[in-house]
C-alpha cells in the first residue's frame, strides 16, 4: 500500500526543522523511518506533513569520551556498531546491536528513533533503560533532558510534547569493576525476541557481587530495568541465586501469550535467560577487572 497524500520538508538545520514542526500539529519527524514508513504506508497513520531531518548535520554526530557514548538523532544502528570507540567505552550497546533486527534495517534505523518510539519489544529501548541513559529534546521553547522514568510512560507513548524533536542520547560508559551481557530468543535471528535479557554485573576486588540490574525485552509494558542484587546474599553467583534472581524479575514483568509464545513459555525464558545473561555479565566483570589490572601492573 501507499501512504496517505503529505507535504514534504528536508530542513537544513534544527532550527528551521523546530520552527516547522512547532506549526504542524499533525507532521511526523523523519529520521530513520523503520517504524514510522511502515505505519503510513499500511495507513495505521496519516499525516499532513513529513520534516526530514537527515540534511541536519549537527545530528549525525557520535561522541565518545571517558564519560560514555553521545550521539545524534541521524546516527544509524550500523554507524554505532561499527564505530571503533563505542564498544570500549560501553561494550552494551553494540551486544545490544547484534540482535536490532537484521543489516538492511540497522543500515537505515536510528538508535535515538529506536528508543522514542518506546517499542518494549526493542533492544534499545531496554539499554537506554538498564544503563540510565539521558535523551535530549528541543522545541522553540527550550531544551529537555529526560531520563528513563521521565520518558517511558505506556506502551509506545512518551512524555514528548507535540513540538519537541528527540536530539541526542547520552549512555553512560561502563565502569571498570562492571560487566555486561545481552541474549535473546527469538523465532528467527532478527525477528522480535520472544523475550531476550540485557545485565549489568558489579563486583568488587574479591570478585564478589556488589550489584546486578538486567533490563528486560519483550514482558513489559514499557522499558525497564530491575534491580536483582537482593538475590545474591553474600554476593555469591550460584544456581540458587540465579534460579532466585528469575523469580524475582517474574515479580515486576507481566509477560502476555500471543500467536508466538505462551504465558508459561516467556516465564520460563524469563527463568533461562537471567541465569545465562547474569553468569556472562560477571565473567565480563572478571575479566575486565583483571585486564585493567594488567594493564596499570
Amino acid at each position: 500500500m501507499k501512504p496517505a497524500p503529505f507535504t514534504y520538508q528536508r530542513p537544513s538545520t534544527l532550527a528551521q526543522a523546530l520552527t516547522a514542526y512547532a506549526a504542524a500539529p499533525d507532521a511526523k519527524v523523519l529520521a530513520g523511518g523503520q517504524s514510522l514508513i511502515p505505519l503510513l504506508s499500511m495507513r495505521l497513520a496519516s499525516i499532513e506533513q513529513l520534516i526530514d531531518i537527515n540534511g541536519i548535520d549537527e545530528l549525525s554526530s557520535i561522541t565518545v569520551d571517558e564519560s560514555g557514548v553521545r550521539f545524534g538523532a541521524t546516527v544509524r544502528h550500523s554507524e554505532l556498531l561499527s564505530h571503533p570507540e563505542v564498544a570500549k567505552v560501553q561494550p552494551l550497546i553494540p551486544a545490544a546491536l547484534h540482535h536490532v533486527a537484521h543489516p538492511t534495517i540497522r543500515n537505515r534505523g536510528t538508535t535515538c528513533g529506536s528508543i522514542v518510539h518506546a517499542d518494549a519489544s526493542g533492544e534499545m529501548p531496554t539499554v537506554f533503560a538498564l544503563l540510565d541513559g539521558v535523551l535530549t529534546v528541543q522545541s522553540t521553547r527550550g531544551t529537555r533532558q529526560l531520563s528513563t522514568a521521565d520518558l517511558f510512560i505506556g506502551a509506545l507513548e512518551t512524555s514528548l510534547e507535540h513540538d519537541e524533536i528527540a536530539t541526542e542520547v547520552f549512555l553512560p560508559a561502563l565502569p571498570v569493576n562492571r560487566g555486561v551481557a545481552f541474549d535473546e530468543i527469538a523465532r528467527r535471528h532478527g525477528d522480535y525476541a520472544l523475550v531476550g535479557v540485557g545485565a549489568i554485573v558489579g563486583i568488587d576486588d574479591n570478585n564478589s557481587i556488589t550489584s546486578v540490574r538486567a533490563g528486560y525485552v519483550s514482558v513489559s509494558e514499557v522499558p525497564a530495568a530491575i534491580d536483582l542484587t537482593e538475590a545474591f546474599p553474600g554476593g555469591v553467583l550460584s544456581d540458587e541465586a540465579l534460579a532466585a534472581a528469575g523469580e524475582l524479575a517474574l515479580t515486576h514483568l507481566e509477560p502476555e501469550a500471543d500467536i508466538h509464545a505462551t504465558i508459561h513459555y516467556r516465564e520460563q525464558l524469563v527463568r533461562v535467560l537471567t541465569k545465562r545473561v547474569v553468569t556472562a555479565a560477571y565473567a565480563d566483570a572478571v575479566a575486565r577487572r583483571k585486564s585493567s589490572r594488567e594493564e596499570s601492573s
